[in-house]
């Protein structure tokens, strides 16, 4: 699929689920750089991403990770779950349909017991105070000891959330995104 195809894919999901998506537009190659320098490749072997829509950091990650890590794309989105699987014909990437909720059963299911890295665009912001405690909470625990949570957002509005599961929350602002984002890299 063309990037012109892309960018109609997403635009046509976001107007379908706003609330889902959090933003009109696939993130910027600034804001994605950001996200992923936080990332030591020479260490990591199992990376999570929730909600990969169609791919703008997943096609990061596996150009940058390592031939014997593995990426995990959690996606509650049909169209964009078969978008992936159709774009990324990489061995070390598995897309799979779901929920963030299910991080540990999917990580158990790859027969992984906990992931180095959780890269995150998923809108906590728009979602019920319950439902963002429980995937904050899942995230914490599907961590290694030495595991990162890095999680962009639009506004602040989640950072006393972050700092409720992670000892560790560092923030950094990324103005040239549409719209400008916020980058937290959390540790436990």
């Amino acid at each position: 699929m063309s990037s012109p195809n892309q960018a109609l894919l997403f635009a046509r999901n976001f107007l379908r689920y706003p609330k889902v998506l959090g933003s009109v537009v696939p993130s910027s190659p600034f804001l994605v750089d950001e996200v992923l320098r936080h990332v030591d490749w020479d260490a990591v072997r199992v990376i999570v991403e929730y909600g990969p829509g169609v791919g703008t950091i997943t096609g990061e990650v596996l150009r940058r990770m390592g031939p014997d890590a593995r990426l995990i794309a959690i996606e509650l989105n049909t169209d964009f779950v078969e978008f992936l699987t159709a774009k990324y014909r990489d061995p070390r990437l598995r897309v799979v349909r779901g929920s963030a909720l299910d991080v540990d059963a999917v990580l158990a299911g790859q027969g992984f017991t906990h992931a180095d890295v959780v890269v995150s665009g998923i809108p906590f912001s728009t979602m019920d105070a319950a439902l963002r405690k429980e995937i904050l909470g899942k995230t914490a625990s599907a961590l290694g000891p030495a595991g990162r949570f890095l999680v962009y957002q639009f506004t602040r509005a989640l950072l006393p959330h972050l700092r409720q599961h992670f000892r560790h929350v560092r923030e950094e602002f990324v103005p040239l995104n549409i719209l400008p984002a916020r980058v937290y890299d959390c540790r436990k």
